[in-house]
């Protein structure tokens, strides 16, 4: 019920600002500020009080946001605290995903399992993010968001849009880049689908190792490497409030509210449309597959509120991994579907591009026919796959659909970088939540979801 409250709380703030912000631009904004501020301190003793850090990141959401409003040159300096933090959790997803999955592979030997897993993910991915396009073409032709709009791209857009399709013009053999040539090298990149597979061949490798000292070395290694990198990742989620006000000042400060109600349509087709997905699918999966709903509520809420507030899937991977492994999702399982998720199961994101694609269609003036539409949804089933750790993936990949259309160019996207960000924010969110949700269902498939009491889930102060 509180935390009920504390959304509540949280969105009449946000919305109230909007309103004053752009519709009383000429009101006093002295006493409006000051209790603005009185709200937040308010949060921010109850989040002191009940030491949960999913209660810091909200108030530091709520910061972030005024922060960046108000004092929009301060906003752009703390970037650095988003920055610093990303880069840490960088640092630790390589060596924790190979850690966790050679434990959970070769531990175990039981490759037949191994390939099994494999195969129901695979299939799993392929259906979800196929309804997740469908429901994205059904969201902007009932809301036609594109049609009517004539804001032009500025020209910090089209710069940003030219240097993201920059990477476009080195030819990549997808397939290929699966697959490492240098493990060093993938995660100085964090290139995670190539830290899987070489994760997976190499416990492989080691269950097939007949000298007993041998393995036991190994795996006695790589246990310790993978608890001291969950340790590792409890120190740095100390520091996700103040890089969530970072981000999301910095944010704020570049963009402003005002961006956010010249394509509100747009932005407000995808948040219901990310709803409805969520609602009309992945709740009745969680339904079918018998997950207990309130507990998993419990366990993905740090990592789904990291991801909103950070915008970025990585910084929400280790603490996901740690927190579906403390629901009962076997280690094994949670090391192999999280990462392979990153980069076959982005659901928000897939839901995204095929609106997005629309939405720029309607904005051209030029009519898809459903079978044109269709065909588009078949042509980001695999491309939507094949960008995995491009910076920009989304937009490199929406530009190359939307080039494919007669009487379009990939710079007809630029548009939607204006709110990108904004955006950015609610797929991502989504992409963790469906692999945290995959997770679960793959591991009661196999018959080893073993769901904790509460009081062994204890969030993290």
């Amino acid at each position: 019920m509180f935390t009920v409250f504390w959304y509540v709380v949280i969105f009449m703030h946000i919305g109230l600002v909007f309103f004053v912000q752009s519709f009383v631009p000429n009101m006093d904004p002295t006493g409006f500020k000051m209790a603005r501020f009185l709200l937040i301190a308010l949060l921010f003793v109850i989040a002191f009080k009940r030491k949960k850090l999913s209660l810091w990141i909200f108030s530091s959401m709520i910061l972030g946001i005024e922060v960046g409003m108000d004092f929009p040159s301060f906003g752009l300096e703390m970037e650095r605290f988003g920055k610093i933090f990303i880069r840490l959790i960088k640092s630790l997803v390589g060596p924790l995903i190979f850690a966790t999955l050679v434990v959970g592979i070769a531990g175990h030997s039981n490759l037949k399992q191994v390939g099994r897993i494999g195969l129901k993910s695979i299939l799993y991915f392929e259906i979800v993010t196929t309804i997740a396009l469908f429901i994205g073409l059904l969201a902007i032709n009932v809301s036609q968001a594109g049609v009517g709009v004539k804001k032009q791209a500025s020209q910090q857009e089209l710069d940003k849009s030219a240097e993201l399709l920059e990477q476009t013009k080195q030819h990549k053999d997808h397939l290929i880049e699966i697959f490492p040539e240098n493990i060093a090298k993938s995660m100085a990149e964090n290139q995670v689908l190539q830290i899987v597979v070489f994760s997976v061949i190499f416990a492989i490798g080691l269950s097939m190792v007949k000298n007993v000292q041998h393995k036991n070395t190994m795996l006695s290694w790589t246990e310790s490497l993978s608890e001291v990198m969950f340790k590792f990742t409890d120190i740095v989620m100390y520091l996700a409030p103040i890089a969530v006000f970072g981000a999301l000042a910095s944010t704020v400060a570049k963009s402003g509210v005002g961006v956010l109600f010249d394509l509100m349509k747009l932005v407000g087709t995808l948040y219901v449309a990310l709803i409805v997905f969520i609602t009309v699918v992945l709740v009745p999966i969680a339904l079918i597959a018998r997950i207990p709903l309130m507990k998993f509520v419990k366990a993905i809420t740090e990592p789904v509120t990291l991801a909103f507030a950070t915008a970025s899937s990585e910084a929400a991977l280790p603490i996901a991994m740690e927190n579906m492994e403390k629901f009962g999702v076997p280690k094994k399982i949670v090391a192999f579907v999280l990462p392979t998720g990153y980069s076959f199961n982005l659901d928000g994101t897939t839901l995204y591009l095929s609106m997005a694609t629309v939405f720029v269609a309607q904005m051209a003036g030029i009519h898809l026919t459903i079978g044109e539409q269709i065909g588009i949804c078949f042509t980001l089933m695999l491309t939507s796959k094949g960008v995995a750790g491009v910076r920009g993936a989304s937009f490199v990949i929406l530009a190359g659909t939307v080039g494919d259309i007669e009487g379009l160019n990939p710079e007809s996207a630029s548009i939607i970088l204006a709110v990108d960000a904004l955006m950015d924010m609610g797929r991502t969110s989504v992409n963790v939540l469906g692999n945290c949700l995959a997770s679960a269902v793959i591991a009661r498939s196999e018959k080893e979801l073993f769901v904790k009491e509460d009081d062994l889930f204890v969030e993290k102060a």
